[in-house]
Order: C-alpha cells, then structure tokens, then sequence
C-alpha cells in the first residue's frame, strides 16, 4: 500500500510541474553525473542567483519526488500524509493564482534506477544540461545490466534539451566528452584541468592557516582560465579536486550565459561547499576531520584517499565504510580501495560487512596488520576513534549513506553541539533511523 500510495503522489507531483513549467517557462539547468552532482549544483546556483531569482533543488532533491517538489518549491513531507496534501494542494494553488516564480531553476537529476533520467527528459524543457564524471564503475550500477547502461540513462538528459540550448561536459572524462555528437545543435562548454578544457582550472593547491601553532589546511585554490583571461579562486571549507570541479562547472555554465570571467569569480565567493563532501571539520584533541559522509562510490573515495596522500607527513586516518549497490563489482572495488589506503594512511578503520574488503586490500599491498581495524557498526568505531585520537591527527571519514558515518564525525567533533549546522543526515527523520 506504501508503494502504491508514493507512486500515486509522485505522479500527481510530477503533473503538476510539468504544467508549473509550462505556465511560468523558467530557464532550466539540469546537471546529472555519477559524481559531485550536489556540489555542482550548488555552485551554479551561486552563479545564476547572483544577479537574477533562482532556485535551486535542495541537499540531494533529485529524485521522482525531490526534482518535482523543487520545481513546486515545497519541502519533503516524508511519512507525513497530511503534509504531502499540503504540498500537492500548494502545487494547485500555484497552477491557479499566478505567484512570483524564479527566473531560473537549477536542478540535479539522478539515475536510481533505468528510465528515471529518461523519463524526466520527456516533459522537462532543459536549457543549459551538466554532465560532470561517469567513472567506470558508478554508483546505483547494481540496479543497471551494466555500467554503460547507468552512462546511457545520464547521457539521456541530453534529449531534452531546447534548441539551441547548452551542454556543459567535463572534459576530462573522454566517456563525458564524446557526448558533444548527441547534441549536434547545442553550444558545448567543457570544464576540467586538462589543456583541452573550454574552462580550465590550473595551479591547483591546498591552503593552510596557522591555527593554534599548526599549519593546518582550511581550503582549496586554483587559477580559472576562460578564453586567454585568467582569475585566481578559493574554496574555504573542503579539500581536494573534487572541492575545485563544482566551481569549474559554475564557470562553464557561466560563459555559456555570456557572462564576464570576472563576474563569475566574484559570484563563486558565495559558494559554499555541501556538507558532508570533503568538508573540513575541527576534531576534538585538536585534530582536523575531513567529513566525506554523504555517500560513497569508488571514484568518490578514490579521490578522497588522494587527497588524503596530498596532505603533509603526519598521523592520517581513513575510516571507510561499505560502499553499496555495486553489485557484482563489489568485492573487486572495496579491494581496489584498500590498496589504495595502504599507500594514503598511516591507519585504516573499515565499517560495515563489504568494508572488510577493503582492509584485505589494504593488507594483501603491505600495511600492517595492528595498523587496520574493522567494525559492523559507525558508533562503536566512533567509541574506539576517539580514544585512539592524537593531537595533530588528520581523519578522513568516507562511507555510503546507510552507514551512517556522520555519527562517527559528530563523535569525535570538537562542537558536537553545531552538528545540525555542519553535517549530514540530521534532520529529526533521519535520527529516527
């Protein structure tokens, strides 16, 4: 009956956009990826909203329901079936009543399952589509026959765009820039750090402070290159390649509305990096946590391990959890990362069934046995970290949203008590499960 009830109400959602759309006609910006969608997506409404009223799909809204009820700008009801009336009644009113609506819409579309991106590009008018990477192996590819089955579904967001609209591609990835042929009307934009990129991101590097006597890293900085002009930008807050991607897309969709390099730049300064990807959080004991607990897929932990191998000698602990609907690639992918944390960290803490995986990747490429720890369970590795803890301590903690590995970071937090400001999953819903 649940089921049938939420496919019920996320059709009458998704009609009551598709008419939203047709009688507002906002401008559209899609971006969809297997990694750093959020993040792109926030850092290009930085860039829209800095000079025209936009809104922007809010945390991770990307799904059957969150993309309409970002359009319908109405908060998610979870279990609440008066509340989802409430929002389906609001959607009527706004069909009825003309009310102030955005100029522009910025919207992440995600692929969960086949058809979902496809089924979007029927009735969505898009004017601008982002493409960020599509690794290898991507997360969610246990419900896809196969990974070039998950790249289709998000190279599908392509069929809907308008003429003469936009596609912004990461230039780096030659699966994503191979897909300037499905839009052979479109203007292609390309982002990245190779020499290719339309926007280009170089000199790119850690920044430290001296806070308390330590140099202790506090962000990211980089060069942005567009048509031979050159700005210099910071990301405060989060750390590695990953933190500069979203701000070189931002760039991309940019230059693809005509506007000024350095307008651009000043519109990103606004840009604050999501919670819970990569962001940097001051850990009790005076150590510094790099919390990456929003998701985890291969790629994304990939890049975090080496950012964590990019930061200066010292105590480095990775705490990775399972990473999940992978399938068959599972046990193959979790041993990957294990090797790589063997050459990244100092010491390794697995969490979960699959996450032991990866400490016997990390064993079988050379990192000692009383080096490596495994648990089932977030909260009694977060008991065990924090009695382990050392001053001057760098932490990564990475793992899939099940997991729940943001229970680890407000364990070992130096404030726990702004943990509702800083990390993931708090609201009151999710701290029932």
């Amino acid at each position: 009956m649940h089921d049938f009830l939420k496919s019920v109400v996320a059709r009458l959602l998704r009609l009551e956009a598709m008419f939203v759309v047709r009688r507002y006609k906002p401008k559209i910006i899609a971006v969809t990826g297997s990694v750093g969608k959020t993040s792109t997506k926030d850092a290009i409404y930085s860039v829209v909203a800095h000079d025209a009223y936009a809104r922007k799909s809010e945390k991770s809204f990307n799904s059957e329901i969150g993309l309409p009820l970002t359009i319908l700008g109405r908060p998610n009801a979870w279990r609440n079936p008066i509340a989802w009336v409430e929002n389906l009644l609001a959607g009527a009113v706004l069909l009825v009543i003309k009310r102030r609506y955005p100029e522009w819409l910025v919207l992440e579309a995600g692929a969960d399952r086949p058809g979902d991106i496809r089924s979007l590009s029927s009735w969505l008018p898009i004017d601008v589509a982002v493409i960020t990477r599509l690794p290898d192996v991507p997360v969610h590819v246990k419900f896809f026959d196969s990974p070039e089955a998950v790249k289709e579904e998000k190279a599908s967001l392509i069929e809907a765009l308008v003429p003469g609209g936009a596609l912004v591609l990461y230039a780096d990835d030659a699966e994503v820039e191979r897909l300037r042929h499905r839009a052979p009307g479109a203007r292609v934009v390309t982002f990245g750090f190779s020499e290719v990129a339309d926007v280009r991101g170089s000199n790119m590097h850690i920044v430290f402070e001296e806070i308390a006597g330590a140099q202790k890293p506090v962000g990211m900085s980089a060069e942005i290159t567009i048509d031979g002009a050159t700005e210099k930008l910071a990301i405060d807050g989060a750390l590695g390649t990953h933190a500069l991607l979203p701000a070189l897309a931002a760039a991309a969709v940019g230059k693809a509305l005509a506007k000024p390099l350095p307008d651009i730049i000043d519109a990103l300064r606004g840009y604050e990096p999501p919670k819970g990807r990569m962001h940097l959080v001051e850990g009790e004991k005076h150590t510094v946590i790099i919390d990456d607990t929003y998701n985890s897929s291969p790629a994304a932990a990939q890049a975090a391990l080496e950012t964590l191998a990019m930061l200066p000698k010292g105590r480095k602990i990775a705490i990775l959890g399972d990473m999940l609907e992978l399938g068959r690639h599972s046990v193959d992918e979790h041993r990957k990362l294990g090797a790589l944390a063997a050459k990244s960290a100092t010491i390794l803490m697995t969490v979960g069934f699959r996450a032991r995986d990866i400490a016997e990747g990390a064993l079988d490429n050379g990192m000692k046995e009383d080096k490596i720890f495994q648990y089932e369970e977030s909260e009694q590795a977060a008991k065990e970290l924090e009695e382990m803890l050392k001053e001057g301590d760098i932490v990564l903690v990475k793992g899939s949203q099940s997991m729940r590995t943001e229970r680890i970071v407000e364990e070992i937090m130096a404030d726990p008590s702004h943990a509702a400001d800083m990390l993931v999953r708090q609201d009151e819903e999710w701290k029932k499960r």
